[in-house]
């Protein structure tokens, strides 16, 4: 059996796919929790600003750091280690509020350690799917990065029935149940044959990439695609249940379950069309229905038109963060390692100030969400000027790239 899964790369991508699950149950858990965080240890709304910023803080800094060891660690060693480090942060967060001195300090101690899987876990799936021997690549990657929204899917659903069936103050049970997968997927990866992206001296330098205008026009749609999605995702649980008046169940079925699902629809969607569609204007065109969403989320008096505008969030999202690494992909094809990790870490400043500029604002109204919500429609703004902006750069390196080849 061992010698059957370490020559079949299906299994390869089939783990991959539970790790972008791994990081959707990292990234989405502790959310459906924050209210409950509020009465169970007097949490404020700016602490739990802070409590994603740690998340995502600490997986801006893993990414940072792996542009530079992980191709001399290796693939294998750091995924691993990537969903280890997951499940012991799942496991954390039920059990260091009660161990340490202060709650809020176990739930910081918690989002660290899951964080670093998080981070690992961000930057190499998408290069170790790459790097497998597949058939249409492109669809394969969608997929791939579809499979993160199913998986917040998942933990919104199985969440909610446990909560209904169990109780909400049985949180901490099932933080061990959701540690059992990244626990079990670490097992996988062991035996998985995986392949590097590029070969030993192939890759572009680090200066040579940082000094190319292109990557940092990249890096600031990873910055602005990071921030509008998870600006409306992390908080659209909190919202539904405080600023709409609805229970935690409705909440959390019409909030982020309805925000998971349009978001991989619309990349399952692009991967099936994307012959047909042109990468650049869907992106434009998604940016600003974005930003019609985050208007209609915080304006409309109407709490069942403001879900459907965070519902509709999910759907504009949703090619942002693959589209901008299948763009950058084939405008610097020889990034390598270090392009994903630099793009990873710049989707983690987004998604570190996208839902903290939220909570802040929040805060600072007295914990009125929808102020904060609608301080969010600078991200999609920003995206499509700078999509606009680099119309004609894009253009000149396909340019020189054709009469390289010619």
């Amino acid at each position: 059996m061992r010698r059957r899964i370490g020559q079949n790369f299906g299994c390869t991508v089939a783990a991959s796919y539970v790790g972008y699950i791994t990081q959707a149950i990292v990234n989405n858990f502790a959310p459906l929790l924050f209210l409950t965080f509020v009465s169970d240890f007097g949490v404020t709304f700016d602490r739990l600003a802070f409590l994603i910023n740690m998340n995502f803080g600490v997986q801006l800094l893993v990414d940072l750091v792996s542009a530079r060891y992980v191709d001399r660690i290796g693939y294998r060693a750091c995924i691993v280690t990537a969903h280890v480090m997951s499940a012991m942060g799942l496991v954390g967060m039920a059990v260091l509020p009660d161990l340490l001195w202060d709650p809020y300090a176990g739930l910081l101690a918690a989002a660290a350690v899951y964080a670093v899987g998080g981070g690992l876990i961000e930057v190499l799936i998408s290069p170790i799917v790459e790097a497998c021997p597949t058939k249409n690549k492109e669809a394969v990657m969608s997929l791939l990065h579809s499979f993160y929204c199913w998986g917040q899917v998942g933990v919104v659903l199985l969440s909610t029935l446990f909560f209904s069936l169990a109780g909400i103050q049985n949180w901490r049970i099932l933080a061990y149940l959701w540690a059992v997968l990244p626990a079990c997927n670490a097992v996988f990866f062991l035996f998985v044959p995986i392949r590097g992206l590029v070969e030993d001296g192939d890759g572009m330098p680090v200066g040579d990439l940082v000094g190319q205008k292109l990557f940092w026009l990249f890096a600031l749609l990873m910055v602005c695609a990071g921030a509008s999605e998870l600006g409306m995702s992390q908080w659209v649980s909190a919202f539904a249940e405080s600023g709409l008046k609805v229970s935690k169940t409705v909440g959390d079925l019409a909030g982020p379950c309805a925000f998971a699902v349009f978001m991989g629809s619309a990349r399952a969607l692009y991967a099936r069309f994307a012959d047909r569609i042109s990468l650049k204007k869907c992106m434009a065109l998604c940016a600003a229905l974005c930003a019609a969403s985050y208007l209609l989320a915080s304006l409309s008096p109407n709490p069942l038109l403001a879900l459907f505008g965070c519902a509709l969030c999910g759907l504009s999202v949703g090619i942002m963060w693959p589209g901008t690494f299948s763009m950058a992909a084939k405008a610097i094809p020889r990034g390598g390692t270090a392009m994903f990790a630099f793009l990873a870490l710049f989707g983690d400043v987004g998604c570190n100030i996208g839902p903290g500029l939220v909570g802040l604002v929040s805060a600072a109204e007295g914990g009125e969400l929808k102020r904060g919500l609608l301080s969010a429609t600078l991200y999609p703004a920003i995206l499509l000027a700078g999509l606009l902006a680099g119309r004609g750069a894009l253009r000149r390196q396909r340019a020189v790239r054709k009469t390289h080849v010619d």
